[in-house]
């Protein structure tokens, strides 16, 4: 019973880290990236769909992303997104592709990524703590219910907090490593 509480919490931890992860990859950082364009959503067929089931996106370049739409007659639509999307990015259109040069990014810009980075997170320390906090609760309904000891209940809220001290700094990594890549010039 207590492996699975911990093992349930363990692997709601790591899906924490992997949304982190997958966040802090579009947050630009002055290079070329697909995942840039990951939240960008194309009205095109009559329905709102990701940039990729429309498009390939390329990096030829450090700061330039290519994108050659499936279909010819969605470019505009796809010039609309990303001019729709918070990317600040402009679009060059020739007919057929699309061309996003990433411009280099200023040491203000920087900053102000370096600070959203960490507040994200801050975000999963606190999603993280919310597991912890949630694990306590399922380890003391199960002492409450003489499902285990008082002394197993203590030894797995120790294990608990390791396991919560490693993930958070898991996510701390992360965010070292991300805001190294921004503050890279």
């Amino acid at each position: 019973m207590i492996d699975d509480v911990l093992f349930d919490v363990e692997e709601r931890m790591e899906k924490t880290v992997e949304a982190l992860r997958s966040d802090l990859l579009a947050v630009r950082t002055g290079r070329a990236s697909p995942a840039l364009l990951d939240r960008v959503r194309v009205e095109a067929y009559g329905s709102v769909m990701p940039l990729n089931q429309v498009a390939t996106v390329s990096v030829p370049e450090a700061r330039l992303l290519v994108i050659r739409p499936f279909d010819v007659s969605t470019v505009g639509a796809i010039e609309r997104a990303i001019l729709k999307s918070d990317l600040g990015l402009t679009p060059n259109n020739d007919g057929k592709i699309i061309r996003l040069s990433i411009p280099p990014l200023t040491n203000e810009r920087r900053r102000d990524l370096a600070r959203m980075v960490g507040r994200r997170v801050e975000e999963a320390r606190v999603a993280i703590r919310n597991l912890r906090r949630d694990g306590m609760k399922e380890l003391a309904d199960l002492e409450k219910n003489k499902e285990i000891s008082e002394d197993e209940h203590f030894k797995a809220r120790e294990d608990l907090q390791k396991l919560t001290d490693d993930y958070i700094a898991k996510v701390d990594k992360v965010g070292e490593a991300k805001e190294a890549e921004i503050m890279e010039v």
